[in-house]
């Protein structure tokens, strides 16, 4: 990396309310006092709300989100500055300084979207009383819930990377080290005789799967018989996949074409944070395309009360705000590492496990961290796609003729490849970077599970699925037409 000319600082320094010795005791004690009286107010009101059925109505739901997320405001800030009071000591590393805006700015955006949503609710309940249950009805609340999360959180990522880009000289405890503001990534190869055949190669794998995808998303929109559950996910499915390729093929083009490998350690976050979100929601978007495919096969009849448009919409919303968290999580925890020594990432962009191999500092939490997440978000998705389609391999041996079988597999073929590829690639990326020492076999194996993959679901989908087929075929017929 290209050292700055600053020092790197650690430690911000709050100075609170007062300096004086003897007011200490008084702030808290007030503070304290104030922390329990909201924290133990804001518990019996969730409690009752969730013990008493005659209060389980939009109003009384809105109340103990917002109940609970003023617990969580006052627990970002409070306990922080009661520990400060006790021991005197006031600072906060950079790291924790962060952590703290970030969740304050979810929290009080939060407590911003609730108390408009309550607005809205007392609206329809005093204007409109008779449509009143009928519009506010539980899949609208909690879709306006859920909203107000992702919004909250997309605002404080926003601002959080905003303020990384930042150098901060003033009241703050020096650390012992210079801080590099670029990281290296290496690519594929260092050959100048290979830099054309890999650009071209990777533009066209670029374009068609933004192309290809892009066609997909529009084929299901323009098709009225398309808007259903399983078309609906794939929709989000595709839009996810031009995302994953969006995250990493462009800055890696650039680099081929300027022969320019440096990446700001700013846009670096940024990339291993977007990567991490887009390729969780790959993830959960194939669990739930699972389990419509099993609601479908083996629940027929009552498929479209489960499978309703709120549901649907709620899972790819929690998809989000999963895949949104636990990406935050781990970009933050990287904010906490020093990188003193080498700069160069083995990688075509930056991958976790690439950069945490960089940190000159303890990387222990980080990688408990990577392992944990890992397993519950990777394990439990995979969990229950095999779980459904063991129900649907059930299902499908008891129906009595070959042609029943035949048509009831082939609605879920087209989704089994792509889990497998999904799946298969994964594994592959993860054997390559701990079975071997090879940075060329563990770049390529991550090709094909970020670029190769998203390139392929478009064909799985269109050479499998005639009814995709069919939309694609209408949808080009129009083209000449509405020219």
């Amino acid at each position: 990396m290209v050292p700055g000319n600053q020092t790197q600082f650690t430690e911000f320094i709050l100075l609170g309310f007062s300096e004086k010795a003897e007011q200490q005791g008084l702030l808290f004690g007030l503070f304290l006092g104030m922390y329990l009286v909201t924290v133990v107010g804001n518990l019996l009101i969730m409690l009752a709300i969730g013990s008493d059925s005659h209060l389980h109505t939009p109003m009384y739901f809105f109340l103990s989100n917002l109940s609970f997320v003023d617990i969580c405001v006052v627990s970002t800030t409070v306990p922080k500055m009661l520990v400060s009071i006790l021991t005197q000591n006031k600072a906060i590393s950079y790291a924790d300084c962060l952590a703290q805006m970030s969740f304050f700015m979810v929290f009080a955006g939060l407590d911003n979207f609730l108390l408009t949503a309550m607005a809205y609710d007392r609206f329809v309940a005093i204007c409109h009383p008779l449509r009143y249950a009928a519009i506010m009805s539980p899949q609208l609340c909690s879709l306006l819930v859920l909203l107000s999360w992702m919004i909250s959180f997309l605002d404080s990522l926003l601002h959080s990377l905003m303020v990384t880009r930042l150098s901060f000289f003033g009241p703050m405890v020096p650390g012992n080290q210079t801080q590099f503001t670029e990281f290296i990534l290496l690519g594929f190869s260092e050959k100048p005789e290979e830099k054309g055949p890999l650009f071209g190669l990777f533009l066209v794998m670029y374009l068609v799967t933004v192309v290809g995808n892009l066609l997909i998303m529009l084929a299901i929109g323009s098709d009225s018989h398309l808007h259903t559950p399983m078309y609906f996910f794939l929709s989000n499915l595709s839009f996810v996949d031009i995302c994953v390729v969006s995250t990493t093929v462009p800055k890696m083009l650039v680099s081929i074409l300027t022969q320019n490998k440096a990446i700001s350690y700013a846009d670096c976050l940024a990339q291993m944070y977007f990567f991490l979100v887009f390729a969780g929601l790959d993830d959960f978007l194939l669990s739930a395309m699972a389990y419509d495919r099993f609601v479908a096969i083996c629940h027929p009849l009552r498929y479209a009360a489960i499978m309703s448009p709120g549901v649907c919409c709620l899972l790819v919303l929690f998809s989000w705000i999963i895949s949104l968290l636990y990406s935050l999580l781990h970009s933050l925890m990287v904010t906490r590492l020093s990188f003193c020594t080498d700069h160069e990432i083995q990688h075509f962009f930056c991958d976790l496990p690439q950069v945490l191999k960089l940190a000159c500092s303890d990387t222990l939490i980080n990688y408990v961290l990577v392992y944990l997440v890992a397993g519950l978000l990777g394990i439990l998705p995979l969990t229950g796609i095999l779980f459904s389609y063991s129900q649907i391999c059930s299902s499908i041996l008891k129906v009595p003729s070959a042609q029943g079988k035949y048509k009831a597999f082939s609605t879920c073929g087209s989704h089994l490849t792509v889990v497998c590829l999904f799946y298969g690639t994964g594994l592959g990326v993860y054997l390559s970077s701990s079975g071997t020492h090879s940075s060329w076999k563990s770049t390529v194996a991550s090709a094909m599970y970020a670029v190769v993959t998203p390139m392929l679901n478009p064909f799985i989908y269109t050479l499998r699925n005639k009814d995709i087929k069919y939309a694609l075929k209408r949808l080009m017929s129009r083209i000449p037409s509405s020219q």
